[in-house]
């Protein structure tokens, strides 16, 4: 079965956008995975074809409506196997191991939000699972929902040329990724670590492993704290 990504936008036209080039486009023109973008405003049953409303108990902005979003939902028509997924601010953190689960299985339903946030009713009738990319707010779940697939599909048998590829880069381990080197050997009065040019792997893991774990305590003090303790 081919990896696909069903997203539910407002704004439909904005896919692919990136996910048509480098990788994910090259893996998406070959059939490796499939993307499906689908009008929301399709499911609305007035003729301004309406989708939100002002907030119940007052409040600024708009809210998208549970009756139309759950149509969209159930047009879909998607396999219950399938996740359901609202890219929300308020989400769980996306997280490289999540990634891994969600490229491993049949492709994810994406809500794309907009407005001031969607009717609580729909996503617990729905039973979406709200995903944050970080502690900031978008316009929309849009390049949250294109940074959650070109992630997913990055891990998609055949679509990176070396498996290694994906296994030695940041959070593969709970830990960053290393710092990485190439030509010119002498680059403005720096130069490439002596150990990376010295031909001995056993040697050049070992740095790459105390670099990493280097540079996950000083920037990440959350990843460090949560990595499992090694058994006195």
């Amino acid at each position: 079965m081919t990896w696909r990504a069903t997203v539910l936008t407002l704004f439909p036209e904005m896919f692919p956008g990136p996910l048509g080039v480098s990788l994910a486009g090259k893996a998406l023109a070959s059939g490796l995975w499939e993307l499906e973008a689908r009008d929301i405003r399709t499911s609305a049953t007035d003729k301004h074809r309406s989708v939100d409303d002002t907030p119940a108990g007052g409040g600024p902005g708009m809210v998208l409506r549970a009756d139309v979003l759950a149509a969209a939902i159930d047009a879909a028509d998607i396999d219950h196997s399938r996740p359901r997924l609202l890219m929300s601010p308020r989400g769980r953190p996306l997280t490289q191991s999540q990634i891994r689960d969600l490229a491993a299985g049949p492709g994810p339903l994406i809500v794309c939000g907009r407005f001031e946030g969607v009717d609580q009713r729909v996503i617990e009738a729905r039973q979406l699972e709200e995903v944050s990319i970080g502690d900031y707010v978008l316009s929309g779940g849009e390049i949250a929902a294109m940074a959650l697939i070109d992630a997913c599909v990055r891990l998609l048998p055949g679509v990176m040329g070396k498996e290694a590829s994906g296994t030695e880069e940041s959070f593969a381990d709970g830990l960053l990724e290393y710092a990485q080197y190439t030509r010119p050997q002498l680059f403005e009065g720096r130069t490439i670590p002596e150990v990376l040019l010295s031909g001995d792997h056993g040697k050049i893991a070992a740095w790459r492993r105390a670099e990493a774990e280097r540079l996950t305590r000083e920037r990440r003090p959350d990843l460090w704290a949560a990595r499992p303790k090694p058994k006195s």
